[in-house]
C-alpha cells in the first residue's frame, strides 16, 4: 500500500513540474506575441522599430489607412495557403476541433505560424484580439511536448 501511494505521488509529482514547466513557457510565448503585435501596429502605423504599446490615434496615413488590414489579412492569407492551413480562424474553435477529432496532435508548425500570422493581421488593424492564438499557439506547445513525453 505505501509503495502504490508513494508511486502515485512520484507521478503527481510529475505531472506538476510539466505542467509548471509549460505554463511558464506558454506564458513566455503569450509575451512575445504580444509584444510582437506591438511591434508590427509600430512598424505599419509609424514606420518605426520599436516594441512600445501604441493607439494609432494620431497617424498621418490619412486614406492610406485603410489599406494596411488588407495588407496584413492578404500575409496571412499566403501564409495559411502555403504554410499550414491550421492558421486560420481565431484560435478556439480551431483548438477544439483538434482536441476533439485529432488526438488533441496539433502540427508543429502551428507553434511558429500562428502567433506570427496574428502579429501581422492584429498589428495591422486586423479585427482581431490575440486570445485565440495565444490560447491556440499555448495548445500547440503542450501537444508538442505531449508528444514526446510519456
Amino acid at each position: 500500500m505505501y509503495l502504490k501511494n508513494n508511486i502515485r505521488r512520484r507521478k503527481l509529482l510529475y505531472l506538476c513540474v510539466i505542467a509548471a514547466i509549460l505554463g511558464l513557457v506558454s506564458t513566455l510565448t503569450a509575451l512575445a506575441l504580444l509584444s510582437s503585435i506591438n511591434f508590427i501596429t509600430n512598424l505599419a502605423f509609424y514606420g518605426k522599430f520599436s516594441f512600445d504599446n501604441v493607439i494609432p490615434t494620431s497617424l498621418v496615413l490619412g486614406k492610406y489607412i485603410f489599406f494596411l488590414p488588407v495588407i496584413g489579412g492578404v500575409i496571412a492569407g499566403i501564409m495559411a495557403r502555403y504554410g499550414s492551413p491550421g492558421i486560420r480562424g481565431h484560435g478556439i474553435p480551431e483548438a477544439m476541433d483538434i482536441i476533439l477529432n485529432k488526438a488533441s496532435k496539433i502540427p508543429k508548425r502551428i507553434i511558429l505560424l500562428k502567433p506570427i500570422s496574428s502579429a501581422i493581421v492584429i498589428g495591422t488593424g486586423g479585427p482581431f484580439g490575440a486570445e485565440g492564438p495565444i490560447i491556440a499557439t499555448g495548445g500547440a506547445i503542450g501537444s508538442f511536448f505531449g508528444q514526446f513525453l510519456p
